[in-house]
């Protein structure tokens, strides 16, 4: 991965008094009698970058869509913001910024009406929907493609227009679960240097999934080792591969902490167009 992480120095210290971008106390979710998610604890601070790694059926999506608010927790709590997820779903929405595993454009529809159902579904003003979609659009470099229809975009350029979608209500939280599977390296550096810069330029807070432990490395200000629905384990990267020994990797760490193996990292080639990307979403949402 070529990203340099001195472009993104880590987020200045959050005033005392702000309360955290993300705070799960005692999450607990089940499918049935099978507890997917285990009293889990999380923190992010505002501005910072976290990794949730974890093998497949570690229930790091689960945990994703309860703080989303798309599920209800059987026990614990989220907060986005001081805002609790479910006592206020609306409310901790309008903070939310959400790219699921599962593709969410419409590939009959351009870029910019994607950008635009969006805009209506986050219930951005109607007065500030068109200045808001050009925003969006543009930060993620789409402006001269956003009047064709997704169906003839690169894979990378689908997961440009997925953040822009989430982008539009110029969320505080960025959600990004598995964001560049099946990307190509040059795609996936594209799409990381974009969520770099935005968190730069406004202080956005990121939660992130994905099984590429180079990513998560270069990438994240912390992150957390996620088995059987728990934490195991929560760091810097570099602290807790020095914990393991001088010449850890990541991944080392990750077996270390879960004994399971990765997944998701094939070549990439498998999402080059929307077709590729449809595919690729399916097959992860069905291991993860």
């Amino acid at each position: 991965m070529s990203i340099d992480h001195s472009v993104s120095p880590a987020a200045s210290a959050p005033a005392r008094d702000d309360p955290p971008a993300l705070d799960v106390r005692g999450l607990t979710y089940r499918f049935g009698a099978k507890t997917a998610v285990d009293s889990l604890d999380l923190t992010l601070a505002p501005g910072e970058i976290v990794g949730l790694l974890g093998p497949n059926g570690a229930g790091k999506t689960t945990a994703i869509r309860v703080i989303v608010t798309l599920l209800r927790p059987a026990a614990g709590s989220a907060a986005v913001f001081g805002v609790d997820a479910a006592r206020q779903p609306i409310r901790a929405r309008r903070l939310i910024g959400y790219v699921p595993q599962m593709l969410s454009a419409d590939s009959g529809l351009t870029g910019r009406e994607n950008v635009a159902l969006f805009a209506g579904l986050f219930d951005v003003p109607r007065r500030h929907r068109r200045a808001r979609v050009d925003q969006a659009l543009a930060a993620m470099g789409l402006t001269d493609v956003a009047d064709r229809l997704a169906r003839t975009y690169s894979g990378g350029m689908v997961r440009r227009l997925e953040l822009a979608q989430a982008l539009v209500n110029a969320p505080r939280l960025l959600i990004l679960d598995e964001p560049t599977v099946g990307l190509d390296p040059i795609a996936r550096d594209s799409v990381w240097e974009h969520v770099l810069r935005l968190r730069e330029e406004y202080g956005m807070a990121v939660l992130l999934t994905t099984h590429y432990m180079e990513e998560a490395d270069v990438l994240c200000d912390r992150v957390a080792l996620m088995h059987a629905g728990r934490v195991r384990a929560t760091g810097v990267p570099g602290e807790l591969k020095a914990a393991l020994g001088p010449r850890a990797s990541l991944e080392d760490v990750f077996r270390h902490h879960t004994g399971g193996a990765l997944a998701g990292n094939g070549n990439g080639n498998e999402a080059g167009d929307f077709r590729g990307v449809q595919h690729t979403r399916r097959a992860a949402s069905r291991v993860g």
